[in-house]
């Protein structure tokens, strides 16, 4: 009698939908009560306890990425000179910078590369330096050269300026990505006679190979697949520091095909994100130099979710089994502008080391680290557990579509 009553009452509960907030949530973490998971945990907290149950349980699922993200960038400003300048012209270890903003204010680009690189004329070209690798340098600590020229004015009279500096030096320095974290991306092959390079890395003829470029069941837009809980103003892990979502990244597009668990088959949502460079780390904001491509940076990216009812339960505990990419030809179809898929593939056979496509076996090999990915969710569930980290509720949702 007592199985059955706990049985009819387990079965009443599941009745009734779990609504939580975002104030409930961050008062639980305040008192340090809050339950934390990361995204690869909650996959098998709902398989064996339901979508209902775990969101119960659980009031926040970790998530993260890290991998090359070509749009991104620093904002920095070097503080007035004596005599002042109009810095027209702006390097950091003769890496140009845009410096049409204000008199010591500038821009540097992650793909920027250093004057005077042979870029491609020597090919595959190496590309060994350029922005990315002066923002590692920056938040390393190290000594960069600072470059500035200007045209004279009588307020800002001075014309060239130079002095070495660390990233103290600055006035500030923030870091401003305008696409990162992208909501899937391309597999990419080369269906040609011949090697490429490429920015999905070298790809090696007639389909020897194939490069992803997502974290797959960690990555955080695929846990939020419709952005009900990420948008501009939440609080993000970003290169080791507390950062923002700023804005819907360039290029977010929500209208794609998706499959029935909401999760996109293609690029999809972006994020522009923001924070504070002097307090990030190189282990999660690093250089890269693509060969025959360019130069990009290794961004380290975490997003918390919060568990505000069965809905998002079940959204995080997503798996690479149920995400899928869509194969694009990089030799032709892809730089013609008209790329049509040839396959579409699921993450768990990228990660698993191949893929098969039209019967041929074909070597996978990610451009992101799905190991640092975890450890960002871990990092990210230690901070929000020891009650450093609360959640930021979006003050606006990102550009979205509607679904059931």
């Amino acid at each position: 009698m007592e199985e059955t009553n706990l049985r009819r009452s387990k079965e009443f509960m599941k009745k009734f939908k779990v609504k939580k907030t975002f104030q409930e949530i961050n008062e639980k973490i305040k008192k340090g009560r809050a339950v934390v998971v990361t995204a690869e945990e909650m996959i098998d907290i709902v398989e064996r306890h339901g979508d209902v149950e775990a969101a119960r349980r659980i009031d926040v699922v970790t998530t993260g990425t890290f991998g090359a993200m070509c749009s991104s960038g620093a904002f920095l400003n070097f503080g007035h000179t004596s005599p002042r300048i109009r810095a027209s012209k702006v390097w950091f270890n003769d890496v140009p910078a845009y410096g049409g903003i204000a008199a010591v204010d500038c821009y540097l680009g992650a793909t920027e590369v250093v004057e005077g690189d042979p870029l491609n004329s020597v090919y595959p070209g190496e590309f060994n330096y350029g922005g990315g690798h002066v923002i590692e340098d920056l938040v390393s600590g190290n000594a960069v050269k600072l470059r500035a020229e200007g045209y004279g004015t009588d307020c800002y009279p001075s014309r060239k300026f130079e002095k070495n500096i660390t990233i103290n030096d600055l006035r500030d320095a923030v870091l401003f990505n305008p696409r990162n974290a992208y909501q899937n991306y391309n597999c990419a092959v080369n269906l040609s006679d011949t090697t490429i390079y490429t920015y999905m890395g070298m790809l090696r003829p007639r389909m020897a190979n194939a490069s992803y470029a997502t974290a797959g069941q960690l990555s955080p837009l695929f846990n939020d697949p419709y952005y009900r809980t990420i948008g501009i103003g939440t609080r993000i892990f970003l290169g080791g520091a507390q950062g923002f979502v700023a804005w819907p990244g360039t290029q977010h597009n929500p209208h794609v095909a998706r499959g029935p668990n909401g999760v996109p088959k293609e690029g999809a949502g972006t994020l522009a994100v923001i924070g504070n460079l002097k307090e990030m780390s190189p282990e999660w904001l690093t250089g890269a130099s693509i060969l025959g491509y360019g130069i990009s940076l290794f961004v380290g990216i975490g997003i918390p979710i919060p568990i505000l009812d069965e809905d998002m339960a079940r959204f995080t505990a997503v798996k690479d089994a149920d995400i899928y990419a869509q194969v694009y030809d990089y030799s032709m179809d892809y730089p013609k502008g008209n790329p049509k898929p040839i396959a579409e593939v699921s993450y768990r056979d990228l990660r698993g080391g191949s893929i098969t496509i039209d019967n041929k076996k074909v070597i996978t090999a990610p451009l992101s680290s799905y190991y640092k990915a975890n450890q960002i969710a871990n990092i990210l569930k230690d901070w929000i557990e020891s009650g450093k980290f609360l959640l930021g509720e979006p003050q606006q949702n990102l550009p979205n579509i509607n679904h059931t």
